[in-house]
């Protein structure tokens, strides 16, 4: 059926003793007495023999079939084969192996093959939000803020560089000596990272930001604590209302999480375009149009920057503009768009607090060659973004909505911002755990009109009411 297969198969009453006979040679848990060195050091002889019988059966199975069959069929199928393969091969070989053992060796070559090998079944999990590969022998997983060591490990640096190239080919790019940088992303959204040799000194380094497979939404993030169910009710608001947002934050903060959050609140009716550079938001709306960035080819040409995407949503007739991540000179197209119709447009930025957020857009303004002064600039991001909404990563690893802070205006060359929402920190727990409270600060904001334009005025009013200082 596969092309290179030209063993002698032994027949199913044969591969059925075998796995009785395998099964039957299960090492023999060491009882309470047996000193726990010993007990160690037989479990790492069994690892290093598995290790060793799963290359082996991997090498065979690969001089024995042809992949390119396998592209033919779907994945059901190919696992059932590559299985009856590999017990072949288990049986001829005289492996002993337990059934478990064997069903587990099978399904680690299915990974490799179909999927992204022994990382998968990291991926299956859903309370994992990082995965991070420092070489073939370093994997390491977030969970609840904390950063842990697996015992997860490739065969060698060149396998993981097979998975990353498969990961990246997926999305028409290329990961290799020549261009050693690469963004991409999975099926499911989540986001990776591949930085190769020579640039990774130690191996390819392969890092993946998780989606879970359920999308958080507002009131999963106030069952976390992120927000409290008035804050929540206030972004709520500010995503139906068409008000101009830019959501800041720290690596790792949940500003994409929060985007795709209040984007909820959108208006079914109202096209969206996304530009991104690596798609990732996940927006439910019918009307939405996505966009991506394209990297330059092997001659270096055919690049499509983010500011390309920007500029040309402007010919697509966009109600709103979602920028997944604001870098460069795009802030000041995005700037452009939010002050000539396109209300409600959002982005996110790299910034530690609202006030560095409107100086890291300045800067990135500078960056793309223009020579305003600096109260133009100022003028036109006072003009354009109406609330920067801050989410932080404490130092217990718990992710909190800090600020929703609103644009007012300029007073002279400055900025003016006033804090509608804020959390306060008030100690910690006994587990070291971040004990505060989210509040209103009772300022009317200065968006009010247009809150009651859309009908929302009195929801915008018993919240801050009932939460005042």
């Amino acid at each position: 059926m596969f092309g290179k297969r030209n063993t002698p198969i032994g027949t199913s009453k044969e591969v059925a003793a075998q796995k009785a006979e395998s099964t039957a040679v299960v090492a023999v848990a060491p009882t309470a007495a047996a000193p726990a060195a010993q007990t160690g050091a037989r479990s790492g002889e069994m690892d290093q023999r598995l290790t060793e019988i799963k290359l082996s059966v991997f090498n065979d199975l690969m001089a024995t079939v042809d992949l390119g069959e396998f592209a033919k069929l779907d994945h059901k199928a190919v696992r059932e084969a590559i299985g009856e393969i590999v017990a072949e091969i288990i049986n001829m070989r005289n492996l002993m192996l337990s059934a478990a053992e064997q069903q587990s060796l099978i399904t680690e070559i299915c990974n490799d093959i179909l999927g992204l090998g022994p990382l998968e079944p990291l991926l299956a999990r859903d309370d994992i939000a990082d995965i991070m590969v420092n070489g073939y022998n370093k994997v390491y997983i977030e969970t609840n803020g904390i950063i842990q060591l697996t015992d997860i490990k490739f065969r060698d640096n060149q396998q993981l560089m097979n998975i990353c190239q498969r990961i990246v080919q997926a999305v028409g790019r290329r990961v290799d000596e020549a261009s050693p940088i690469c963004d991409a992303r999975l099926a499911d959204g989540s986001r990776v990272n591949v930085i190769a040799p020579p640039l990774a000194i130690d191996g390819p380094a392969l890092t993946i930001r998780k989606f879970k497979r359920d999308r958080l939404t507002l009131d999963k993030l106030m069952s976390f604590g992120t927000i409290s169910p008035a804050g929540a009710k206030l972004l709520e608001i500010i995503g139906h209302c068409r008000i101009n947002v830019i959501i800041s934050g720290g690596t790792g903060s949940g500003k994409t999480t929060l985007l795709n959050c209040i984007t909820n609140y959108i208006d079914r009716g109202e096209r969206v375009i996304t530009c991104e550079d690596a798609a990732e938001l996940q927006l439910q709306q019918p009307h939405v149009v996505r966009l991506e960035t394209r990297p330059p080819n092997l001659e270096g040409v055919g690049q499509v920057t983010m500011r390309d995407l920007v500029r040309n949503c402007l010919r697509m007739r966009p109600e709103r503009i979602i920028v997944g991540e604001v870098r460069g000179p795009e802030a000041f197209d995005l700037l452009q768009a939010m002050n000539t119709g396109h209300d409600g447009s959002m982005g996110t930025i790299h910034a530690n607090n609202p006030r560095e957020c409107i100086s890291r857009i300045e800067n990135m303004i500078a960056m793309g060659g223009y020579s305003l002064p600096a109260k133009t600039v100022r003028e036109q991001i006072a003009g354009a973004v109406n609330v920067i909404v801050q989410a932080s990563r404490l130092r217990d690893g718990s992710r909190k909505i800090t600020h929703v802070t609103e644009v007012v205006g300029m007073e002279g060359d400055v900025v003016t911002l006033q804090d509608l929402f804020l959390y306060e920190i008030q100690g910690e727990d006994a587990q070291g755990k971040i004990v505060g409270r989210h509040r209103f600060t009772g300022l009317r904001p200065g968006f009010y009109d247009r809150v009651r334009y859309f009908g929302k005025e009195r929801d915008l009013a018993e919240i801050m009411e009932s939460t005042s200082a």
